[in-house]
């Protein structure tokens, strides 16, 4: 019963820690963004990435650094 108990927290640990679980880079989210927009065939836009408490314009298509910025996108 112990062996699997610590089985089972070292999995979780594992898992809490792999790469998987981290928070994406704002620049690597950003690039995620732009490819799924030019897919999509928007030709005229921006992305700006901001600290998640600013106001700005534009609509919050992303977080990043684990959610201590956000990435806005605005038409234009």
């Amino acid at each position: 019963m112990k062996s699997s108990i610590v089985a089972i927290a070292a999995t979780c640990s594992a898992l809490a820690f792999s790469p998987a679980w981290a928070a994406k880079s704002c620049d690597e989210l950003k690039s995620e963004i732009e490819a799924k927009l030019q897919g999509h065939g928007v030709k005229s836009y921006t992305l700006d990435v901001v600290v998640s408490d600013a106001s700005g314009d534009g609509k919050v298509v992303g977080t990043c650094e684990t959610g201590k910025k956000k990435i806005l996108y605005k038409k234009g």
